[in-house]
């Protein structure tokens, strides 16, 4: 079949958009990579390495889980700007046996005394940079607890082999690509401040002042000494040698996390978001993700709504996509936040009558402003304190740089330049098990601290929290007292892994970092899979849009769109921004026949390893 990519005429700029990719950065990528064909099994992630790594669990007779676990630990070593053991996330797994689809929450949660209003100053505005710099940004880790926990459940290779291959790569080191990464983007040199102020980041990462550069290898002997020892008793981490020297330091440096705090984390199983579109059984992250619940209410928007019959990126089909993306972000920040603590209005958010009252809402010839599109007013879920003071313009300044700063008028209209922060990885198995898992230490490098002797940098997951109502994090998102600061609490997040059925057979698994942003990709690769028959390759390396509500932009890749299109839709009132290709998506497909299909996007340097 033709890839309907090349067959929309005027309305696309496919060619124009390699070209911007081409000029972005130092680094050349390609326009649509081809996808990977495979007949067995198939791991896609963002580094070459650790695709490699769960590969290589996979041919020693292990299962998704095992190479899932491998991946991740991999990726821990090899991707430490992005995600790794001091960090947290989510993971979706289906059982080929009986089609269930599980749902593992691993997220960090808020220290036991942290406090609502643990980052404003004695005047009630947010103190700059607390929430994402240093020691009182950290929130207890996950990641370690995660893995062990699926792999105790479902691993069928010993836990001391998945971890074989981040052992080696810690203590022998890799080479560093000249791929996308950390080395080459501007937001690192950002971050550079933060590392070289903590003495065991700046021994790791830097020599002289400067980051490694491509071509040298970097060597983790502190991180392969933790590894080991995780390998020998993964609880070392929460109740030994581990985590008695995380608390020493925090201690010390004047964080929150304790042995309490490390000894009572736990892992929790929750039921998935499921729904289905066209003949597709979609299954994402519930809360604490607001990931699940937002992919199916703007797939429920869209509803039949043939988007097939109008082409690829046509003006309508964006035009729909869009004011349902505001509608779905606008309820993110009045009703999402951690289900043990408030209460989530799941099952009205993706009613079908909410869906048509939402989609009636939509004039598709002008496109309404942020400041006119409400979250949603359940009538059992009004509070008295609970008001979206954003629309009405009381924006506290958070001064956090080098995110823009909202003011009294609301946001500016520039945001920074999207930053491969977090890390998703995909493992299909011969049985057809399937895995798709999204990790984070959440900014680039997360908190900039790594715990002397370890080598466990640790995340600034704290920023992910409603400091203030309506105060943006560092991806610009807002939410609001759902979200606030609570002991043990799980920050809202945006990640969604997501695994399609169809028929009852396995269609495809998929998932993205990328901050505010992961939804709308996820979003964007499956209807360019279900809907408009795409190969992995194409549908991951397709230019992409995204709205997050607030500011109110719809934010374009360079010559993502064409002028008629740009023109059409700024008629319709769109306010577009033209910025740096965002996104690190990977997805596998099943074919008809059982083959596998994977694609790891281009703007990263991950890739699909199979047999």
């Amino acid at each position: 079949m033709t890839n309907p990519i090349f067959n929309q005429g005027k309305r696309v700029a496919f060619t124009a958009f390699s070209f911007s990719i081409l000029f972005y950065s130092q680094t050349v990528v390609a326009t649509v990579i081809p996808p990977l064909r495979a007949k067995k099994a198939m791991v896609v992630s963002a580094h070459p390495l650790a695709s490699e790594a769960g590969v290589s669990l996979l041919r020693k007779g292990g299962n998704a889980v095992d190479a899932a676990v491998a991946t991740t630990f991999a990726i821990s070593v090899v991707e430490p700007f992005s995600a790794g053991i001091g960090g947290g996330g989510f993971l979706l797994l289906r059982e080929s046996k009986t089609g269930e689809i599980k749902a593992l929450d691993f997220r960090e949660r808020a220290p036991i005394t942290a406090t609502k209003n643990m980052y404003l100053d004695a005047q009630g505005k947010v103190r700059p940079n607390i929430s994402v710099d240093g020691y009182l940004a950290v929130a207890t880790p996950g990641t370690v607890a995660g893995m062990y926990e699926v792999h105790r459940r479902y691993g069928k290779l010993s836990w001391q082999e998945v971890l074989k291959p981040a052992i080696a790569l810690a203590k022998d080191g890799f080479i560093l690509s000249d791929r996308m990464t950390w080395r080459s983007l501007k937001v690192y040199e950002e971050r550079k401040k933060v590392i070289l102020n903590n003495p065991a980041a700046r021994s790791i990462f830097t020599r002289n002042g400067e980051f490694y550069q491509p071509g040298e290898r970097l060597v983790q002997q502190d991180l392969g000494k933790t590894l080991e020892e995780i390998a020998k008793n993964p609880q070392s981490f929460y109740t030994g040698n581990i985590a008695r020297t995380i608390a020493a330091d925090m201690a010390k440096n004047g964080g929150l996390i304790t042995l309490e705090d490390l000894k009572s984390y736990k892992t929790t199983w929750r039921p998935p978001i499921c729904g289905n579109f066209r003949k597709a059984k979609v299954c994402s992250m519930p809360p604490p993700s607001s990931g699940g619940v937002h992919l199916l209410q703007i797939l429920n928007i869209i509803g039949d709504t043939d988007l097939k019959s109008l082409g690829w990126h046509h003006p309508n089909a964006l035009h729909l996509m869009v004011e349902a993306m505001k509608i779905a972000y606008a309820d993110r920040f009045q009703h999402l936040g951690d289900p043990d603590f408030v209460k989530v209005p799941v099952t009205q958010l993706l009613s079908d009558a909410y869906a048509k009252q939402r989609r009636q809402e939509i004039d598709m010839q002008r496109a309404r402003s942020s400041s006119e599109v409400k979250p949603a007013d359940f009538q059992t879920l009004k509070q008295k304190n609970v008001r979206v003071r954003l629309l009405q313009g009381a924006v506290q300044n958070p001064k956090l740089k080098p995110h823009p700063v909202a003011d009294a008028r609301g946001f500016k209209k520039k945001l920074p330049a999207e930053s491969p922060e977090t890390s998703h990885l995909t493992v299909i198995d011969e049985q057809r098990n399937a895995v798709s898992l999204t990790f984070t230490v959440n900014y680039g490098f997360g908190s900039g601290v790594v715990v002397p002797k370890t080598g466990i940098l640790l995340n600034d997951e704290m920023d992910d929290f409603a400091k203030a109502p309506g105060v943006p994090n560092a991806f610009g998102l807002v939410s609001n007292q759902a979200n606030a600061i609570a002991p043990r609490k799980i920050p809202l997040s945006s990640m969604t892994p997501t695994i399609i059925s169809e028929n009852g057979r396995l269609r495809m698994a998929v998932g993205a970092p990328g901050g505010g942003t992961i939804i709308t990709q996820v979003l964007q690769v499956i209807l360019n899979v279900l809907e408009y028959n795409m190969d992995a390759g194409s549908a991951v390396s397709a230019p992409r849009i995204h709205h997050q509500w607030l500011p109110d932009e719809l934010k374009v890749e360079p010559l993502g769109l064409d002028a008629l299109t740009i023109t059409e839709l700024q008629r319709r009132g769109h306010k577009i921004q033209q910025t740096a290709p965002w996104g690190n998506i990977n997805t596998i497909i099943v074919a008809p026949d059982g083959t596998l299909e994977g694609a790891a996007d281009p703007r990263g340097e991950g890739s699909a390893k199979g047999y």
